[in-house]
């Protein structure tokens, strides 16, 4: 062999297959090794891609029962959806997955090995690849302002359960909360809430009045009643005239006493008896009496009687035998009392006047236009609405009726045009009251004076007054609120406030809903107040209802009583409902124009539509029960917040 290598290196020429001879195992070794390793790397970045996305999908998954089989279970199809050993020629691939803090991080791992397609010659068979991964979601500067459908038909019971609609309700928001706080955990990130619950009013009269008292009118037209009074003309005794007087007096009789001796001289005869005993006292009074009396005479003069009776006494003598058988004759005293009557009469003649008084007829039920200026200020204000028109106090409970509007069914919106019809100052939700400008005020919704007026035959009427009506129904929910970080307690006791009650007006739910978080509305020094943070802030709209659009034209909403006002049609009921959704569809537009991202949950109810076509991208859920329903505001707060992966 070192011969031949000698020779080999001193001959130029035939030694090129020799060379490559020996070359080719290191060149097939380099080549190959290369390929396996390029398949290597592709396996990995696989593994790691399919790792990644698993935990972020099982931390999506996370609820409030945190990271358990179900969610691992998430994961895990997710992972063997996005790795298929086939495709990168792997074997023995495994993955696991947990949480070390109940949900907030989740953290996975896979391995696997690659079959070696040329290195496998050279003794190199497979190659194993092990790759980690870890997922949180987090959650970012977020305004989320839910608008609730708390119409009556919420208190209805969800079948095969004992719970109610609005109870469901309840559980899902605090759910809500529990999650996107548990997200929001550890973060500087500014979670707002604002809500805006609704039936056939919204109860928003105390955030205008703290925004400015002048944004509310002070006097506003109610479909109500007024009390009609008879005038009563009658003759009234006030008091007699000046008395005129008359007396008279005399004397009752005498009564004497009984005779006792006076002196124990003996007379020898009457005579000088009489000449010897002393002359009778004078009378003397011995205290005094009166007496009135009253009557009335035939010819009706009042005649009054005062009785002055005055004892009297005096002592008399006389002259007496001290018996019968001719002994002589003595001096006896006696007392004799007599009554001095006096009797004065007065008598006068009657006086009587001409008095007016009014004497409750009849109620007149029509429009009228009530002073606000105490109601609006949530002071007591007094109207005679009490029985036979007596005054009566109400306060306000906070609910409005809207401001101007227009009758009509076009209603539509466009970025380059803005809302139609203009004038429709209701569906404008950024401009403010002006002053001297009633149209574009609000009114405070007066409940305990709304009546609708009826016919002969107890149907409905819109003569401008009639003498027969009844009391038309109002409801108010549970008070709006604006955007404010609230702490679990403070979430929880709001979500409990809510009662089911009125028909469902969608538009005015909406309408407040952008109103009280447009970032150019009324209240746009809230809304465009900067996070600590300094980050963006993202604009959430919660739209959950349990039905179609409802309005009734029969009870006092805050369009006051549609078949008498006619704000919005043309004859108090035609095509109510469609003009009421032309508004709801138009404001829609309005909030996703302004930014906000508009998830829409029907409960229990068909998902119309307009519900559709109102949500956002990929922003809509249909939940048929309480677990549905969960679900639905699980999904939004886990949106609301941002996954991230951490490697």
């Amino acid at each position: 062999m070192t011969g031949w290598l000698s020779r080999l290196q001193l001959n130029s020429t035939g030694s090129i297959l020799p060379l490559a001879a020996i070359a080719l195992p290191v060149i097939l070794t380099m080549v190959g090794s290369g390929l396996d390793m390029s398949r290597v790397y592709k396996a990995r970045n696989r593994l790691q891609t399919a790792c990644d996305a698993a935990t972020l999908a099982g931390r999506r998954a996370v609820t409030n029962d945190g990271y358990d089989t179900d969610e691992q279970a998430v994961a895990s199809t997710y992972f063997n959806t996005n790795f298929v050993e086939s495709d990168v020629g792997a074997t023995g691939t495994t993955f696991v997955s947990s949480s070390p803090d109940q949900g907030n991080f989740v953290v996975g791992s896979a391995e696997t090995s690659v079959k070696m397609a040329v290195m496998g010659a050279m003794g190199f068979d497979t190659f194993d690849i092990s790759v980690s991964c870890q997922a949180t979601l987090g959650v970012g500067n977020s305004d989320i302002t839910m608008v609730l459908d708390t119409t009556g038909s919420m208190g209805s019971t969800l079948s095969g359960t004992s719970q109610t609609r609005i109870q469901a309700l309840r559980a899902a928001m605090k759910n809500f909360y529990d999650t996107l706080a548990m997200e929001a955990s550890g973060s500087n990130a500014r979670v707002r809430y604002s809500f805006v619950p609704y039936s056939s009013s919204v109860n928003v009269g105390r955030l205008i009045h703290d925004r400015d008292p002048n944004f509310l009118a002070d006097q506003w037209p109610i479909q109500s009643r007024e009390p009609v009074f008879r005038t009563i003309n009658e003759q009234v005794f006030v008091g007699w005239n000046e008395p005129v007087y008359t007396s008279s007096e005399n004397y009752s009789a005498e009564m004497s006493g009984p005779a006792s001796q006076f002196s124990s001289t003996n007379y020898s005869s009457q005579t000088n008896c009489n000449s010897a005993r002393p002359a009778d006292t004078a009378w003397t009074d011995n205290g005094a009496t009166s007496e009135n009396s009253s009557t009335t005479s035939n010819s009706g003069r009042q005649v009054v009687t005062t009785t002055t009776t005055q004892p009297q006494i005096r002592t008399r003598y006389t002259c007496q035998r001290t018996n019968n058988d001719g002994r002589p004759w003595r001096v006896f005293s006696y007392y004799v009392t007599r009554n001095f009557l006096t009797y004065q009469y007065a008598t006068s003649d009657a006086i009587f006047e001409t008095r007016t008084r009014q004497e409750f007829s009849n109620w007149a039920y029509k429009q009228v236009n009530f002073s606000t200026v105490d109601y609006k200020r949530f002071a007591p204000a007094t109207v005679n609405n009490g029985a036979n028109g007596t005054p009566i106090s109400y306060t306000w409970n906070g609910c409005i009726e809207e401001r101007d509007t227009v009758a009509t069914g076009s209603v539509s919106y466009s970025n380059l045009l803005g809302m139609s019809p203009s004038d429709a100052q209701d569906l404008n939700i950024d401009k403010l009251p002006q002053d001297g400008d009633e149209a574009t005020k609000w009114g405070p919704m007066w409940p305990e004076l709304a009546y609708y007026r009826l016919n002969s035959y107890n149907n409905l009427t819109n003569e401008p007054e009639t003498t027969r009506g009844t009391k038309a129904q109002s409801f108010c929910p549970q008070r709006a609120q604006l955007l404010q970080e609230m702490e679990q307690s403070s979430f929880y006791n709001y979500a409990d406030s809510l009662v089911a009650a009125g028909s469902t007006y969608h538009d005015l739910g909406l309408m407040w809903g952008l109103r009280l978080n447009s970032p150019e509305g009324p209240w746009q020094e809230l809304v465009n107040a900067t996070p600590t943070n300094g980050a963006k802030v993202a604009r959430h709209i919660i739209f959950m209802t349990d039905g179609m659009m409802e309005p009734n034209y029969a009870i006092q909403s805050t369009y006051g009583v549609e078949w008498h006002d006619r704000r919005i049609t043309d004859d108090g009921y035609s095509n109510l409902a469609a003009r009421h959704t032309a508004r709801f569809r138009a404001l829609c537009d309005v909030a996703k124009a302004k930014g906000f991202r508009v998830w829409v949950i029907a409960f229990a109810s068909s998902f119309t539509s307009d519900l559709t076509y109102c949500a956002s991208s990929n922003s809509s859920f249909f939940a048929t029960n309480a677990t549905q329903l969960n679900s639905a505001f699980q999904d939004i707060a886990k949106s609301v917040g941002e996954l991230r992966v951490y490697q």
